[in-house]
């Protein structure tokens, strides 16, 4: 077996190691260069990674220059951006042969942008701020990200060109999608600390969906308030009605029992039968609780209500027990194990409460989440 592996092995170092042959045979110049240099790395000798390496890179900066012609001769969107990125390919595979002795001996003078790349960088951040701009001056919420994107590219390029910090926030605030989750109370005080819980581990799993980062944010009316967002694009209205916690049920059930048993007699084998016999009284003791959600998402610009779901939700809590008179030989293991059982109290009514609306929040989260990524 580890004659096997020993033998395995420099076969998959083989094929994990390519030559970049294939690479460059389809026009992949950079690519070649790159998996020639990292085989000579491992195998120095390797003729025909020297091979491609010294064909490939030569096609490589030719085909890179002949794409940045192209490009700062024609009109192509953020042309400046997909030339300095071009010059930075070029830059990172020099970097890469200067590694390798071997293939450094093969191209001893790669080519590398220095003031034309600083040059093209500072082009690229001007042209990708003026497109943010004009979105920005488009006011929709469309153009707005498009604007954010833009100039955060920009302080990718150069740091603290102009304005671009005030930018990137402007942008952000303009192309977020702003949402109040609204509890509207239950009824009666008696459930307010459970609803005011369900409330609560919603809106957690909206923030933790939707983070400060994203393009929607959902706020608290308290939050909205202090922020002074007196505009939001949608209000999600939550509502419990029509529920009821801990109606309880019990129940009997009486049942003879009765077993006969084959006894065989080992001294004289001969066989006989015994019938033992027991009553058995089963109780069962019930909890109901069931109520539904009403969730409305109301346009808030046009008071128009996008989305309106009823989402049931039902726990029953139970607890069975059993009482015998007679042989204990007549139950089964299972009747045996009821008798062990005891009455327990009844869960609390704001337990009973939480309960039921625990098939509810796995519903509505779903929902919201389905909702509000059409705009994320």
């Amino acid at each position: 077996m580890k004659k096997t592996i020993f033998l395995i092995l420099p076969v998959l170092v083989l094929f994990a190691c390519s030559t970049g042959k294939k690479a460059m045979e389809k026009g992949d110049y950079f690519s070649a260069v790159s998996k020639a240099v990292q085989r000579l790395q491992s195998n120095p000798k390797s003729k025909n990674a020297q091979s491609v390496v010294k064909e490939s890179y030569p096609l490589a900066i030719q085909w890179s220059q002949d794409e940045i012609d192209l490009l700062l001769s024609g009109n192509e969107d953020f042309k400046w951006d997909k030339t300095y990125q071009l010059m930075q390919k070029v830059n990172n595979i020099a970097s890469e042969i200067r590694l390798s002795p071997v293939a450094y001996s093969i191209i001893s003078d790669p080519k590398i942008y220095t003031s034309e790349l600083d040059m093209a960088k500072n082009k690229a951040a001007e042209e990708r701020y003026v497109f943010g701009i004009a979105q920005l001056d488009e006011n929709t919420l469309e153009s707005a990200r498009k604007a954010y994107r833009n100039f955060q590219r920009v302080g990718e390029l150069v740091s603290g060109y102009k304005d671009v910090a005030e930018k990137i926030e402007l942008s952000k605030q303009m192309g977020t999608l702003k949402v109040i989750l609204e509890a509207i109370p239950v009824h009666t005080k008696r459930y307010q600390l459970s609803s005011e819980f369900f409330y609560g581990e919603v809106f957690k799993y909206l923030n933790d969906t939707y983070p400060p980062k994203s393009f929607v944010n959902v706020f608290s009316p308290d939050q909205a308030e202090r922020l002074g967002i007196e505009y939001p694009d949608f209000v999600a209205n939550l509502q419990f009605y029509d529920f009821e916690v801990g109606r309880s049920e019990h129940s009997e059930k009486e049942e003879t029992l009765t077993k006969r048993v084959k006894v065989e007699n080992r001294d004289t084998s001969k066989v006989s039968y015994h019938t033992y016999k027991a009553k058995l009284k089963t109780l069962t003791d019930k909890a109901k609780s069931r109520g539904i959600l009403e969730v409305q998402v109301i346009d808030f610009e046009n008071g128009e209500v996008v989305m309106n779901e009823r989402i049931p939700g039902e726990f029953i809590w139970m607890n069975t027990y059993a009482i015998y008179v007679g042989d204990e030989k007549a139950l089964t293991n299972e009747q045996l194990k009821l008798t062990k059982g005891k009455v327990l109290p009844l869960p609390s009514t704001q337990d009973m409460f939480v309960e039921f609306t625990k098939p509810i929040y796995d519903q509505l989260t779903q929902k919201l989440r389905r909702f509000f990524n059409k705009y994320d």
